[in-house]
């Protein structure tokens, strides 16, 4: 595949390619919204984008796109006509060429407006995708009903299509990216690293494992803690990088579990961080032990891509971005002592192994997960929809 800055420069010149997604909060959906408008303007098109709003909003005028506010991500039916027609009245004012949206009640009500108008419409399905009844199902199957259905990894795609059978031809799998300039170890600096082992305050002549993941619970942080207490290593420490944000409830709970299995002392509650890719730099070994399967883990190849051994339970996302063994562990799904095992491996590793390992990681996170290679084979999606 090639990367975006190898397609003609003005592959989408004179196009208008709108994205919708409910806000422009801190994740990896806004993430990606960010990535592709900056590649639709490189590509020679104006990016347009609506949401409900939030601090990425200023991203996306920093980069050249333009973002207009809209209660999209409303899930009230009453409201939709309203709100639909306001969007059509946008779409046509701005001469939008081709829709793109990134969540089901966005889907609700961008897919009536853009047919109305004829205007083509991919979606992106970021999560999991399933029904827990005959109302879910339906409510999810809106963004099968787009002209091109992307999938953020085979995973979802397997679940988007034994549900909805008809979607196949239509669906296409689409990993999510990871900036490998950003994410380069090369490119973090002593003074960042520094900053980042003061927010954290850790003894870094200590083995350091680190948990980067949003406070809840389905990420694995019990499950990890419980390894803690079967790890070779008694002085390792596990630092869960977010989880200072949870609320009282959620940080009790990971307290009780701590000293019901006596690591007390081994585990530090770290707030959210802003470099991530510094942080990073601290840690001997990253693990992504999500309980539930990650419909992809951008945690993941972000540590790969700064070459630093990855542990994830053998499911999910995580079965296509790390190779066993070779740029990571997969560890038998909820198997605590497994877990534990693929840990005391990546800390073992000598100094020239884990050189070894680091650049292999690193080369294959550039290979196939690189930002570049995601927005090239989403850009090539929206070319054969307009070219058709």
């Amino acid at each position: 595949m090639s990367s975006v800055t190898s397609m003609p420069i003005s592959s989408l010149k004179g196009k208008t390619i709108l994205q919708i997604l409910p806000n422009l909060q801190q994740g990896g959906v806004e993430r990606g919204t960010v990535d592709m408008a900056q590649a639709i303007i490189k590509a020679g098109g104006t990016a347009l984008v609506i949401s409900g709003g939030g601090p990425m909003e200023a991203q996306i005028k920093r980069i050249g796109g333009e973002h207009i506010t809209l209660a999209v991500r409303s899930k009230n039916p009453i409201r939709w006509p309203r709100i639909r027609h306001k969007l059509r009245q946008v779409m046509l004012q701005h001469k939008v060429d081709l829709v793109h949206i990134r969540s089901r009640a966005p889907a609700w009500i961008g897919i009536p407006a853009a047919r109305a108008l004829n205007i083509p419409v991919v979606t992106t399905v970021h999560g999991r995708f399933k029904a827990t009844n005959i109302f879910k199902k339906y409510y999810n199957s809106i963004m099968t009903r787009a002209d091109r259905v992307i999938a953020i990894s085979q995973y979802v795609s397997d679940l988007i299509t034994k549900q909805f059978p008809k979607a196949v031809d239509k669906t296409v799998t689409i990993h999510r990216g990871v900036n490998v300039d950003m994410f380069n170890p090369q490119s973090v600096n002593a003074q960042r690293t520094i900053n980042a082992a003061n927010t954290l305050n850790v003894d870094e002549n200590k083995k350091i494992i680190m948990l980067p993941a949003r406070p809840t619970l389905w990420k694995g942080q019990e499950a990890m803690i419980s390894a803690m207490a079967k790890l070779s290593d008694k002085d390792a420490i596990l630092i869960l990088v977010g989880a200072a944000a949870g609320h009282e409830g959620f940080q009790s709970k990971l307290i009780a579990h701590i000293s019901s299995n006596q690591v007390e002392g081994r585990v530090i509650f770290a707030p959210e961080t802003s470099d991530m890719p510094a942080t990073m730099m601290l840690a001997d070994v990253v693990v992504m032990p999500s309980i539930t399967p990650e419909p992809f883990g951008r945690i993941a190849i972000e540590a790969q891509a700064m070459g630093r051994p990855v542990v994830a339970f053998n499911n999910g996302g995580a079965t296509e971005s790390i190779i066993d063994k070779e740029t990571g562990w997969l560890a038998k799904p909820d198997d605590i002592d497994d877990l534990a095992d693929a840990v005391d491996q990546a800390l073992a590793l000598k100094p020239r192994a884990r050189q070894q390992f680091s650049k292999r990681a690193r080369q294959h996170v550039i290979d196939h997960f690189s930002t570049d290679l995601m927005e090239a084979k989403t850009l090539a999606v929206y070319l054969t929809l307009l070219k058709s």
